[in-house]
Formats: C-alpha cells, sequence, structure tokens
C-alpha cells in the first residue's frame, strides 16, 4: 500500500504484528536519521490508569537531530512541537503506521523560517512511512 495522506499524517498499513511492525518502524525511521527518543505503550498505560482495555497501540517520539537542532535555533519554543509522534496499532490481521505530518504541525508556528524544515522532514517521514508499505 502506498503512502496515504490524512487531514494531518501520512499512513500505510503493513501485514505484520504489532512487534514486527514497531522494528520495522524503528528501522525505517533510522534509515531517514530519525531515532526514537519516547515511546508510549497506550494500551498499557489506559488499562493501568484508568482500567479499560485498549487495541495494541504504541506511539513513537522521533526525533532526527539535524534538524530538531536547526529548527530551535531558528524558534527556540518550537519544542513544544518536537517529536514527530509515529503511531503503530494492531488494525484487523495487520497494522497501521502513521507519522505526523511536520508541515501541517508547524503551520502553527507561523514561521516561514521553519518551512524548509518540515518540508525536509515530511519527505523524510514519508519515504520511512512508504518503505513500510512494501513488504
Amino acid at each position: 500500500m502506498a503512502v496515504e495522506e490524512t487531514v494531518y499524517g501520512l499512513r500505510t498499513e503493513v501485514a505484520s504484528t504489532l512487534e514486527e511492525a514497531l522494528a520495522r518502524t524503528r528501522e525505517a525511521l533510522k534509515q531517514e536519521g530519525f531515532g526514537v527518543l519516547t515511546e508510549i505503550d497506550v494500551k498499557q498505560a489506559l488499562k493501568e490508569k484508568i482500567g479499560v482495555d485498549f487495541r495494541a497501540y504504541r506511539i513513537l517520539g522521533a526525533c532526527n537531530p539535524q534538524l530538531a537542532h536547526q529548527a530551535l535555533t531558528r524558534e527556540l519554543e518550537i519544542g513544544l512541537l518536537l517529536p514527530c509522534n509515529v503511531i503503530v496499532y494492531e488494525q484487523g490481521t495487520g497494522c497501521v503506521v502513521a507519522a505526523l505530518d511536520p508541515e501541517k504541525a508547524l503551520e502553527v508556528a507561523k514561521n516561514p523560517q521553519l518551512a524548509d524544515l518540515a518540508r525536509e522532514a515530511k519527505a523524510r517521514l514519508e519515504r520511512a512511512v512508504a518503505a513500510l508499505g512494501r513488504q
């Protein structure tokens, strides 16, 4: 499946287990210069905090250090919009992987000095997501 653009993200479906999708996602991000700084297990958190069952769902906080440094140099408070969230969750017999579209996220800053960085981050994330859709 190709990359689908959603209202605020880039999305694909993968025919694999959650753990396989997570491993492949981390590797695809790494190939594009991103590291995963944080990982939130939403299913576990919801069970622990409010006692509800939810599907397997992870949020990865992905960061490209070079692009983040440039963005922070141009606008210090842009850290409020970092890192780029990437979600991986079970759906049917496979998983969905989706990444926040940096261009759409950084529109809120209304800073034209960030536009080129947002385009670059989006292109890298789009390649990473597209790589996952190719089996």
